[in-house]
């Protein structure tokens, strides 16, 4: 088997195995609802900390207001599931009208920096909260909107189901963002971010790039919208809250700036931890925010740090290939 198919097939093996296995636990009742909901949730937030880690991390784009482009998906699903139009579709444009209106934030303020840039996206997230919550004729105002179906229905099903899709779709997503940095288009947006002048000065349209990376960062936020509003069932205009925007900053800050593997780890640590910890009531957010600083403090560069966790790379240290002989 050569080195190719050795690959994909451990890479096909292991997703395989993330899938299939918890799906038969909690189907069997091995793994309950109430943890197969962490599980699940702790996915959707992955997908969260995977589109402000392509803005943060990647393009180098300070962004607040990631969120927002989440309550977009959500409520573009919704939406059209009212009209009559098959759940998947409406799920498919729910992420695809986020990177639309990514692509609308993004081209005339991608051309600031820094703070600035920040406090357009920031800005931009509490505009959309705001008219979510008045545009009640639309929207349902401030009462927010409900999303019965299957996953919140059928017990004995939604939550196995739920667990697949969200688990599924954050494969694909971090296939797809692997592949992409390792591409040319991926390669020019890690040079933006790293000198942007010098990018420049060999050719590279900075804002073509960042243009890129920020849409398909609204496109993945998207993606966890229109899963969040059928598996969780009810949302209201506070989705786009700056609050969840910054939630999802943490994952990425904690699980390393840059790092696709450590975002999704600090998102399933961080949301099983909150759970954890809720037998102390009011306490709970002190306490997590205690061990947030102690981990700020002796591990500033994350768990992962710009480093990626390699499936490949650990299972062939385990059952080492003979090297091919050319």
């Amino acid at each position: 088997m050569n080195k190719f198919w050795r690959q994909t097939s451990i890479l096909i093996g292991i997703s395989a195995f993330c899938i299939v296995i918890p799906f038969f636990l909690i189907k069997t009742g091995l793994i309950n609802g109430y943890v197969a909901g962490i599980l699940t949730l702790a996915g959707l937030n992955a997908l969260m900390a995977l589109s402000v880690n392509m803005v943060c991390g990647i393009t180098g784009q300070l962004s607040l207001g990631q969120a927002c482009f989440e309550a977009i998906g959500a409520y573009s699903t919704v939406l059209l599931w009212q009209k009559g139009i098959p759940l998947p579709l409406c799920m498919i444009f729910g992420a695809v009208s986020a990177a639309f209106f990514g692509f609308l934030i993004g081209f005339p303020t991608l051309k600031l920096e820094g703070d600035y840039l920040a406090i357009v996206t920031l800005a931009f997230g509490e505009i959309t909260r705001v008219v979510l919550m008045n545009l009640k004729s639309v929207t349902n105002g401030p009462y927010g909107m409900k999303c019965t179906t299957f996953f919140t229905v059928d017990f004995s099903w939604g939550p196995s189901l739920s667990f697949v899709l969200v688990i599924a779709s954050l494969i694909l997503v971090i296939t797809g963002i692997q592949n992409f940095i390792r591409s040319s288009y991926g390669r020019a947006i890690l040079a933006v971010r790293e000198d942007e002048i010098a990018a420049n000065s060999n050719g590279i349209s900075v804002f073509k790039y960042k243009m890129i990376g920020f849409v398909i960062a609204a496109f993945v936020a998207g993606i966890a919208g229109s899963l969040y509003a059928p598996i969780i069932g009810y949302f209201k205009p506070d989705l786009a809250s700056f609050n969840n925007s910054i939630n999802d900053l943490i994952f990425v800050v904690l699980g390393g700036m840059g790092s696709v593997t450590g975002s999704v780890l600090a998102a399933f640590v961080l949301t099983s931890l909150q759970e954890f910890l809720r037998f102390l009531g009011d306490f709970r957010i002190l306490i997590y925010a205690v061990l947030l600083i102690v981990v700020m403090l002796f591990r500033p560069q994350g768990l992962l740090g710009m480093k990626e966790f390699s499936f490949i790379r650990a299972f062939e240290k385990i059952i080492p290939f003979k090297k091919e002989v050319r």
